[in-house]
């Protein structure tokens, strides 16, 4: 069930790569082009994606560390909930962006 630690490790390097520097980047004020116009729920938005990027490291850092399959199985159900808890802040951020553009304004970003 724990499979080769290499193949988690380099799993666990390219989705931190991919996937880690966007909400980062959300959270300290960055908005990226596609959203300027969606920015009241940029903060949930970011959010989400950093609970999308959380399922990677509850899977893979069990597997590396070679613990039981007990363990493992635990970490993947909670992991399941993370996909789950980022849909329901998008739907909140879509709400949020909802509200804004019907009373006529967006929340002030910095930088």
């Amino acid at each position: 069930m724990n499979g080769t630690p290499l193949n988690f490790w380099i799993a666990l390097a390219v989705s931190t790569a991919i996937m880690l520097p966007l909400p980062v980047a959300m959270l300290s004020g960055w908005t990226p082009p596609w959203m300027r116009k969606r920015q009241a729920g940029m903060r949930l938005r970011a959010y989400g994606f950093l609970c999308i990027y959380a399922l990677m490291p509850l899977n893979g850092i069990p597997r590396i560390a070679g613990a039981s399959n007990e363990t493992v199985t635990a970490c993947m159900t909670v992991g399941f909930g993370c996909p789950a808890i980022a849909a329901v802040l998008f739907l909140l951020a879509e709400r949020k962006d909802s509200g804004a553009r019907t009373a006529g304004h967006t929340e002030p970003r910095e930088g």
